[in-house]
């Protein structure tokens, strides 16, 4: 992840909506796409330019921004009588929010919007597609986020399945329960998983994972699969999940999985070790981009250069976490039989590359 500046020339961050040293406004300009100082118009409400001065685009904030304060991005203001869009690049996926109605709910959905946003930021990054029906994709990608629906007057009752919501991916929709983004509820789960990491963003990228699988292996390159992960038709997946939760991971999972849950399925194989691969594409991007020791573009690395770097900043961050009495940052493994699995997932990554984000 990149750092930005504001026009006064302080630092800014992904998630800022205002500059902490002037108070000027900010907001990511979809053109020069960059987090910027938003300059309001004086003749025209609502609108703004672009700070960037190689940019200057007409903006206006995303509904989510302006109205439900959940978002930070901007939509261009198009030359034609045309009006600019509601929701942002980003926003325009949801297909549910929380009720705002119930205490929590709306910085429960700001904690998974700003997930959300660093999790599309990384697959433009990587150059994945990913789009709308009405962007020609398939499967179509959207968003799901909600909340269970409980009686506590009659706590006796168990809840049906119309009153659970399961966080999961079907069809190109990713659903997240809003209780993800309960901090206490997250670390209680966290702990009753024995889990070494349980957070918002891990979230999304397990889930963008099962997306990815039905887009490019799904009855197109399923034998590739088999011979990295195994076969997922045998034992089919309920089995297994009835096993796993009976039984537990296999012994010495360590040396194979990079977590607990990826030996219950292929599936879930595929989805830990992808959503690791993000994990490492982030890190390692951010730490490029702050200089931080030997940097190491995670858009051009090979996959051995990616996890030598990886790995030593592990150590270092590791040890500097364990210093403040936080969990590690880098938990897994990476011994032979993983680096295969994400050589899979890099060389996965690379091949679907597109020249530009559908959503932009």
């Amino acid at each position: 992840m990149r750092s930005f500046h504001c026009l006064c020339g302080s630092l800014a961050f992904f998630e800022n909506t205002q500059c902490l040293s002037c108070s000027k406004e900010l907001g990511w300009c979809p053109v020069c796409q960059n987090l910027t100082s938003l300059v309001a118009v004086a003749d025209k409400a609502g609108h703004y330019r672009c700070g960037n001065a190689e940019c200057g685009s007409l903006l206006v904030k995303c509904h989510n921004y302006a109205v439900e304060s959940v978002c930070n991005r901007c939509c261009a203001v198009p030359d034609s009588p045309e009006k600019p869009p509601e929701f942002c690049d980003y926003c325009r996926f949801n297909d549910t929010v929380p009720d705002l109605t119930v205490p929590g709910n709306r910085e429960n959905w700001r904690r998974l919007e700003v997930a959300k946003r660093r999790l599309l930021y990384t697959l433009d990054l990587l150059q994945l597609p990913y789009g709308r029906q009405e962007d020609g994709v398939d499967p179509p990608l959207t968003f799901d986020f909600k909340a269970d629906t409980t009686h506590k007057p009659k706590w006796w009752w168990s809840m049906g399945r119309e009153e659970r919501v399961y966080t999961g991916h079907a069809g190109g929709k990713i659903t997240i329960n809003v209780r993800e983004a309960d901090t206490v509820e997250r670390e209680k789960a966290r702990v009753l998983f024995q889990e070494a990491h349980r957070t918002v963003i891990g979230h999304f990228r397990h889930e963008i994972a099962h997306y990815y699988w039905q887009m490019l292996i799904e009855d197109v390159a399923e034998a590739e699969f088999l011979k990295v992960f195994g076969d997922h038709k045998n034992p089919g997946y309920t089995e297994a999940q009835t096993r796993y939760y009976k039984d537990g991971p296999v012994p010495n999972w360590e040396t194979r999985f990079v977590s607990a849950y990826a030996t219950m399925h292929p599936w879930e194989d595929f989805a830990e070790t992808f959503a690791t691969y993000l994990d490492m594409v982030s890190v390692l991007d951010t730490a490029t981009h702050m200089k931080v020791a030997e940097s190491c573009d995670p858009t051009t690395a090979t996959l051995p250069d990616m996890l030598v770097r990886y790995i030593s900043l592990g150590v270092v961050l590791n040890e500097m976490n364990r210093a403040m009495g936080l969990t590690d940052l880098v938990p897994e493994i990476f011994g032979a039989p993983i680096a295969a699995k994400l050589q899979y997932v890099h060389d996965l990554v690379r091949a679907s590359k597109r020249p530009t984000s559908v959503a932009e």
